[in-house]
C-alpha cells in the first residue's frame, strides 16, 4: 500500500496541531482522558469532513469511503505512537514506512489520544481489526492498555460502550475479504509495520524500553489470557453501567464469551431454516430500532454475529494464568447478580412489547448458555470444582423472562430475497429453503422476480427439485382456470434453464430425483383437465421441435453434435421424463438408422433409469419399457422396425465403460428388465400370432449375448427370470418347429422359418449352459425344479432333451428311440432307449442321422459308435441303402447349421469307406483319361444327394411337402453345392495375377531421365534378372500344366449337370437358389479355364457348350434358360 499526500491528510494535520495548541501548557503526548472533551473536537471536525458525515455513528451516504478513512486516520496515529516508542530512525522510516509522510505532519501523542480517537470516530470495529493484526502477546498488552484506559476517571457510558464494542469485533473475528479484493489492504500494512517496530523495540535505549512498561496496579498476572482481562475489566466497571440496554449488552458479550471460549468445543452448524428465523428477527429489531433500511451491510453483520456466537473462540484459555471455567461462572454471577439487585435486568423483563437488539441478543445467549451449562454441571461431566457457582448462574439466568415476538413471512422472504441477489454468505442454503417454500412463491410476484434474475443461485438439484415441487403444486392446485399460466409459464422455463445449466453429472442426478418425484415430470400431480391447454401445448412444441433437430440434423455425427443431442434430451425429460422417452422409442423404432443415435443419447443419461440416486432409491427404471410396450403396441411393426427394436435394445442392454475406482457403469436397460418386460409374457405356446414369440425369442438372444461383468459369488441374472418355465416354453416351441411344413395343430404355433427355428436351438442352448452352471454350482438347491422341467420334457420330441444336457449333467441318462440302439453299440450306463410309436423297426437309421444333426459332440458319438460290419459288402450296401432313405427323410426338416453338420458326417462316412455311392458316367459318351481319385469325395456326395432328391421329387412324396418346404429343400441342396465348389477351389487355387517382367521394368528404369550410368557389374545383374524371371515363369508354366484343372472342369460339368438335374425335377422348376448355384458354377468353370488355357481345347470347349445347353433346354422357366444360355456362350477356351 502506498501512501500520498493529500488535502484530506493536510485537514487531519492542521486538526491535531489546533488540538496541540489547545493542550498548552502541555501537550498530546501527555493528554489525560478527561482532556479530550476539550482538545479534541477539531479532529473530530476534521474526521467528520473527511469521510463526508455529520454524525459518525449513523454514518455517511457512502459508508465505504467513511470506513477507509476512518481506517486510515486510526492506522497513522497507532503507527506514529509505536514509532515513537520504538524510537524509529528516520533513514530507515521515509523508505519502509507508507505513512511516513502523514506520521510527519502529526505532533506526538499517546495512547489515551488514540483510545479517544477510537471512540469519539465510531471505530470499535476498526480498532478491533487492527487488534487481529496483531500476534496474541500484543493483543494482550493492548487491552490491557484499553482496559485501564476507560476505567480512568471519569468512565462514561461512551467508554463502555467502546470497550463492549471492542470485546465483541474481537469474538466476531477478521472481516471475510471479498472476492476481488486487492490483498495490500490497510490491516496488511498496518500489521507488517507494527511487527517491524516491535522488532526494533527490542534492541532500543533502556529509555525507550522504560517508555514501552505498563504502569497498572491492576490485580490482572500478566500472562493473563484475553478472557481473563476482559472480565475483570467487566467486573470493575459494572458498577459504571447504569443503563439496562447497556447491561444486556454487556451480558450477552460476556455469555457469549463464556459459551463460546468454555462451553464447545466445535462450531454448532444451525440448519438454514434456524439461521432464517434468527437473522428475521434480529433484522426486524434492529431495523425498528434504529430505523434502517434491508440493506446487504445490515444482514452480513447479522451474520457474522450469529456465527460468532456459535464457533469457538480464537482466544480459548490455556497455559498458566488462563481462567478456568469455575473462576468464569463466578465472575459471571457476580455481576448478573449485582446488575439484578440494581434492577437493571428487571427492567428488561418488563420492557415493552417491541424488545431492543440488546434484549434479544441477550435472549439468544441465555438460550444457548443455559442447556450447555447444565450438561457442564451434571453428574456424569462434571468434577464438582464450580458447581454451585454453575447452579447459581443457571438460576439467575432462568429467573429472566424476555417478551415474544413474531416474525411474518414477508420478512423472511425479504432477507432471503437480500441474500440470495447479493450471494451472501450461506446464499445457496437460503436458495435451496426459498424454492421449497409455497407460501413465500404464492404470496406475490417478488419470489418469482428473484428466482429469474438469481438464476445461478439455484443451480442444485435439491434445490431444482424444490422449484420443480412448487410449479407441480401450482400446476396441481386448482382446474385449469384457476392456474396463472403466465407464472407457470415463466417458472417452468426457469427451472428449464437453471437445469440446462448444470454439468451432465448433476442433470443426471436431477433427473433421477425427478423420477423419484414424478415419471410425468412437471405435469406429475396435475389431472390432465387441470393443466392449460397453453403449457401442455408449450411443452409440446418444445418437445416435437427437439427431436426434429435431432433427426433432421442427425446429431451424432460429431461429439460436439452429439452434446448437443444429449442436452436437447435432458432438457425436455427433466420436464416430463416419459414424454421425452416416449419420443425417443418411437424415434429409435420408426425412424429408420434412428436406433444408434437414440441409444448413444440415452447412454449419456442414467439418471433416466434412476442409477443416479442413492443406494436403496425406488429407481423408476421401468418408464422406458413401459414407452417401448407402448410404441410396439401402437401399430404392427416390419421386418426393419422390428431389427430396429432388437438393436436399441441391444445396445442398452451392454454395460458401460469401466471407470477408474467405480467398477464398470451398469447398463442403462438390465437384460432381466427386458426378459421379464418383453420376452415372458410374450412367450407363450398358446395364441393365434407369432409376431410377438419371434421378437420375444430375439430380444431373448440378444439379452443373453451381453456380457455383465457381475461378481464371481453373484448368480446369473437368469435366475430372475424364471429360468426353468422359460426353458420348457423355449423346449415347447423348439418342438413345435420341428415340423414347420407340417400342418401345425390346433391352438400351436402357425409358423416358424428356419432362421427363427435356427434361432430358437441357439438360445435354447445358451440357456441351458446358463442355467447348467448355475445348477453344477449348487444342485441341491435346484433338484426340485431340475426334475420337474425332465419330468416335463416326457411330453416333447426326444431330440429337445439333448439341447438341454448341460442342465441335465450326470443326473440323467440319454434317452434315445429303442431303434437306435440296434444300430448304434452305445453304452448302458449312458443310454437308454425309450418305446416310440413313430420309430419301429427299421427306423434306426432315421434316429442314428437325426442325432448327427443335433450337434457336433452327440455326432462325433454316433459316427465313433456306429454299428457296420465293412468287411461284409451285404452290410454296407444295406447300411448304405438305408442311409439314403434316412437321408431323404431328413433333409426337409434340417436348418442350415444341422445340414452343414450333417453334410460333414456324409463326408466322413464317405472317405471312410462305411457309405457306398457308386458313381455312375451317366452325362457322358466315354470315358474320360482322368484322375478323379482326389475328387472321388465330391462326386459321390453329388451323386449322393442327385439319388436322394430324386427320390423326393418321385411321384411317392410329390404331395410330401408344402411350398415352403421345398423351397428349403432348395436352398439346402444349393448350400451343399457351394460347399462342394469352395472344396473344389481349395484344391485347385486360381493363379494370381502376372506381375510385370522384371525385363520390362529394368529397361524402363535404363531410359528414365537423370538415371546415373550403369556399371558393369549393374548390368550383368541385370541381365541375370530376366533370365531367372523367365526361368520361373516357365516353371509356373510346368506346374500349371500338370495342375488337375481338367479333374475340375469335369466335377463342375457333372455338378453342373446334377443341379440342372434337380432343378427339373423339383416341384415348380423354379428353384432360384438352384438358379444362383448354377451361374456360379459357370462362372468358376470360365475361371479355370481363363487360368489354364492347355485345359480345354478349342473342340472341347465347343462340345461344352453344345452340351451344357441341350441340358438347360430341360427348364420350364425362360428368363432362367436364357440367361443360363448366354452365360454358357461366354465359355470360350483360352487356347483358342
Amino acid at each position: 500500500m502506498t501512501s500520498v499526500m493529500s488535502k484530506e491528510w493536510a485537514v487531519l494535520h492542521g486538526a491535531f496541531l489546533r488540538a496541540e495548541k489547545l493542550c498548552c501548557p502541555s501537550s498530546l503526548a501527555c493528554l489525560q482522558k478527561d482532556d479530550w472533551s476539550r482538545v479534541g473536537r477539531p479532529v473530530l471536525e476534521a474526521v467528520r469532513e473527511i469521510c463526508g458525515a455529520e454524525d459518525l455513528e449513523t454514518g455517511p451516504p457512502d459508508a465505504t469511503l467513511s470506513v477507509s478513512w476512518r481506517k486510515r486516520v486510526l492506522c497513522a496515529v497507532w503507527l506514529k505512537l509505536q514509532s515513537a516508542e520504538a524510537g524509529e530512525d528516520v533513514e530507515t522510516a521515509w523508505r519502509e514506512n507508507p505513512f511516513f509522510p502523514v506520521q510527519k505532519g502529526l505532533p506526538e501523542v499517546n495512547h489515551a489520544v488514540l483510545l479517544e480517537v477510537a471512540k469519539s470516530t465510531a471505530a470499535a470495529q476498526i480498532f478491533a481489526r487492527f487488534l487481529l493484526c496483531l500476534p496474541q502477546p500484543q493483543i494482550r498488552s493492548e487491552l490491557q492498555r484499553l482496559v485501564e484506559h476507560v476505567k480512568s476517571s471519569p468512565t462514561a457510558d461512551q467508554d463502555v460502550h467502546f470497550f463492549l464494542e471492542v470485546w465483541w469485533e474481537l469474538w466476531r473475528g477478521p472481516e471475510q475479504q471479498k472476492e476481488g479484493a486487492q490483498g495490500d489492504s490497510i490491516e496488511t500494512t498496518f500489521s507488517r509495520q507494527f511487527a517491524r517496530l516491535s522488532s526494533q523495540s527490542s534492541s532500543v535505549d533502556p529509555k525507550a524500553a522504560k517508555r514501552l512498561k505498563l504502569d497498572t496496579t491492576s490485580p490482572v498476572p500478566a500472562d493473563a489470557d484475553v478472557l481473563h482481562i476482559l472480565l475483570h475489566a467487566l467486573k470493575d466497571i459494572k458498577d459504571h453501567i447504569s443503563t439496562t440496554d447497556r447491561c444486556l449488552q454487556a451480558l450477552s458479550v460476556s455469555l457469549d464469551a463464556l459459551y463460546t471460549t468454555f462451553l464447545i468445543d466445535k462450531a454448532v452448524v444451525l440448519s438454514t431454516e434456524e439461521s432464517m428465523h434468527l437473522l428475521s428477527r434480529a433484522i426486524s429489531i434492529k431495523r425498528e430500532s434504529a430505523e434502517k433500511r434491508l440493506t446487504p451491510d445490515v444482514i452480513r453483520q447479522a451474520q457474522t454475529d450469529i456465527r460468532a456466537s456459535h464457533t469457538p473462540s480464537r482466544f480459548g484459555s490455556s497455559g498458566r494464568g488462563g481462567m478456568e471455567l469455575g473462576e468464569a461462572l463466578k465472575m459471571l454471577t457476580e455481576i448478573v447478580q449485582f446488575w439484578q439487585n440494581g434492577r437493571l435486568l428487571l427492567s428488561a423483563c418488563d420492557g415493552a412489547d417491541d424488545p431492543s437488539y440488546s434484549a434479544f441478543r441477550l435472549e439468544q445467549s441465555v438460550r444457548r448458555v443455559l442447556p450447555a451449562l447444565q450438561k457442564a454441571q451434571s453428574p456424569e461431566t462434571t468434577t464438582g470444582e464450580g458447581t454451585d457457582d454453575g447452579n447459581a448462574l443457571v438460576g439467575l439466568l432462568e429467573s429472566l423472562a424476555f417478551p415474544a415476538t413474531e416474525i411474518g413471512p414477508e420478512v423472511n422472504s425479504k432477507v432471503a430475497t437480500v441474500i440470495i441477489t447479493h450471494r451472501l454468505e450461506g446464499y445457496r442454503s437460503y436458495a435451496s429453503l426459498f424454492a421449497g417454500e409455497k407460501s413465500w412463491a404464492a404470496r406475490d410476484d417478488s419470489w418469482m422476480s428473484c428466482v429469474e434474475k438469481n438464476r445461478a443461485a439455484f443451480q442444485q438439484r435439491d434445490t431444482l427439485i424444490k422449484l420443480t415441487s412448487t410449479l407441480m403444486s401450482e400446476l396441481g392446485g386448482g382446474d385449469g382456470g384457476s392456474t396463472n399460466v403466465s407464472r407457470c409459464k415463466r417458472l417452468m422455463k426457469v427451472i428449464a434453464d437453471i437445469f440446462s445449466a448444470l454439468p451432465l453429472a448433476d442433470k443426471n442426478k436431477a433427473l433421477a430425483a425427478m423420477l423419484r418425484l414424478s415419471r410425468k415430470g412437471f405435469f406429475g400431480r396435475a389431472s390432465s383437465s387441470s393443466v392449460p391447454s397453453a403449457l401442455r401445448d408449450g411443452f409440446d412444441q418444445e418437445l416435437n421441435m427437439a427431436f426434429n433437430c435431432i433427426i433432421q440434423g442427425r446429431a451424432g455425427a460429431s461429439e460436439s453434435n452429439l452434446n448437443t443431442a444429449v442436452a436437447l434430451v435432458a432438457r425436455v425429460a427433466f420436464q416430463n421424463p416419459e414424454a421425452a422417452l416416449r419420443s425417443c422409442c418411437h424415434s429409435a423404432i420408426f425412424n429408420k438408422s434412428a436406433f444408434s443415435l437414440m441409444a448413444k443419447i440415452l447412454l449419456q443419461l442414467p439418471g433416466l433409469t434412476g442409477q443416479e440416486e442413492e443406494e436403496g432409491s425406488d429407481a423408476q427404471s421401468g418408464v422406458l419399457c413401459s414407452c417401448l410396450q407402448e410404441a410396439i403396441q401402437t401399430k404392427s411393426l416390419s421386418a426393419n422396425e422390428k431389427e430396429q427394436l432388437v438393436q436399441f435394445l441391444g445396445l442398452l442392454m451392454k454395460p458401460g465403460p469401466l471407470v477408474e475406482g467405480a467398477g464398470q457403469r451398469p447398463s442403462f436397460l438390465s437384460p432381466q428388465e427386458v426378459v421379464n418386460t418383453f420376452v415372458l409374457p410374450n412367450l407363450s405356446t398358446k395364441g393365434q400370432s407369432n409376431f410377438d414369440r419371434e421378437l420375444s425369442v430375439q430380444l431373448l438372444h440378444t439379452a443373453l449375448c451381453v456380457e455383465v461383468q457381475a461378481a464371481a459369488t453373484a448368480p446369473h441374472w437368469v435366475l430372475d427370470c424364471s429360468p426353468f418355465p422359460l426353458l420348457y416354453v423355449l423346449a415347447q416351441l423348439h418342438c413345435q418347429a420341428l415340423r414347420c411344413w407340417e400342418q401345425p395343430a390346433e391352438g400351436a404355433v402357425l409358423h416358424w422359418s428356419m432362421e427363427s427355428r435356427e434361432l430358437l436351438v441357439s438360445v435354447l442352448s445358451r440357456l441351458a449352459e446358463v442355467v447348467g452352471a448355475e445348477v453344477a454350482a449348487s444342485p441341491c438347491s435346484w433338484s426340485r425344479a431340475l426334475f420337474w422341467l425332465y419330468n416335463k420334457m416326457e411330453g416333447l420330441d426326444w431330440t429337445v432333451r439333448f439341447h438341454l444336457k448341460p442342465v441335465w449333467g450326470e443326473h440323467f441318462k440319454n434317452e434315445v428311440p429303442s431303434a437306435l440302439l440296434t444300430v448304434c453299440e452305445l453304452p448302458e450306463q449312458e443310454w437308454s432307449g425309450l418305446a416310440l410309436p413313430q420309430y419301429g423297426q427299421g427306423t434306426g437309421l432315421l434316429a442314428w442321422m437325426e442325432c448327427c444333426c443335433i450337434s457336433d459332440s452327440l455326432q462325433s458319438t454316433m459316427l465313433s459308435h456306429l454299428s457296420l460290419d465293412q468287411r461284409r459288402p451285404d452290410h454296407v450296401g444295406m447300411f448304405s441303402k438305408g442311409l439314403l432313405v434316412a437321408l431323404t427323410q431328413t433333409l426337409p426338416w434340417c436348418s442350415v447349421s444341422q445340414w452343414s453338420r450333417l453334410l460333414r458326417g456324409l463326408r466322413e462316412l464317405i472317405t471312410s469307406g462305411r457309405l457306398n455311392v457308386p458313381f455312375s458316367l451317366e452325362y457322358v459318351d466315354y470315358l474320360p483319361l482322368l484322375d478323379l481319385k482326389s475328387f472321388s469325395c465330391e462326386l459321390r456326395l453329388s451323386v449322393l444327394l442327385l439319388r436322394a432328391l430324386q427320390l423326393l421329387c418321385g411321384s411317392s412324396c410329390s404331395d410330401w411337402l408344402s411350398a415352403e418346404g421345398w423351397g428349403n429343400v432348395g436352398r439346402l441342396y444349393a448350400h451343399a453345392v457351394r460347399d462342394m465348389i469352395q472344396s473344389l477351389r481349395a484344391k485347385l487355387p486360381l493363379p494370381t495375377a502376372a506381375a510385370p517382367s522384371s525385363k520390362t521394368q529394368a529397361s524402363a528404369d535404363s531410359n528414365a531421365p537423370g538415371k546415373s550410368p550403369q556399371t558393369a557389374r549393374d548390368l550383368t545383374q541385370a541381365e541375370d534378372v530376366p533370365l531367372k524371371a523367365e526361368e520361373s515363369h516357365m516353371a509356373q508354366e510346368d506346374q500349371m500344366e500338370t495342375a488337375p484343372s481338367q479333374e475340375v472342369l469335369f466335377v463342375l460339368s457333372q455338378l453342373f449337370c446334377h443341379v440342372q438335374h434337380i432343378q427339373v425335377m423339383m416341384p415348380g422348376g423354379q428353384c432360384e437358389p438352384l438358379f444362383l448355384c448354377c451361374l456360379e458354377l459357370l462362372s468358376h468353370y470360365e475361371s479355370i479355364m481363363g487360368a489354364f488355357p492347355h485345359s480345354s481345347s478349342p473342340l472341347e470347349s465347343h462340345n461344352t457348350r453344345h452340351f451344357f445347353t441341350t441340358i438347360t433346354d430341360n427348364l420350364q422357366s425362360q428368363e432362367m434358360k436364357a440367361v443360363l444360355q448366354h452365360k454358357i456362350a461366354q465359355l470360350v477356351s483360352g487356347a483358342a
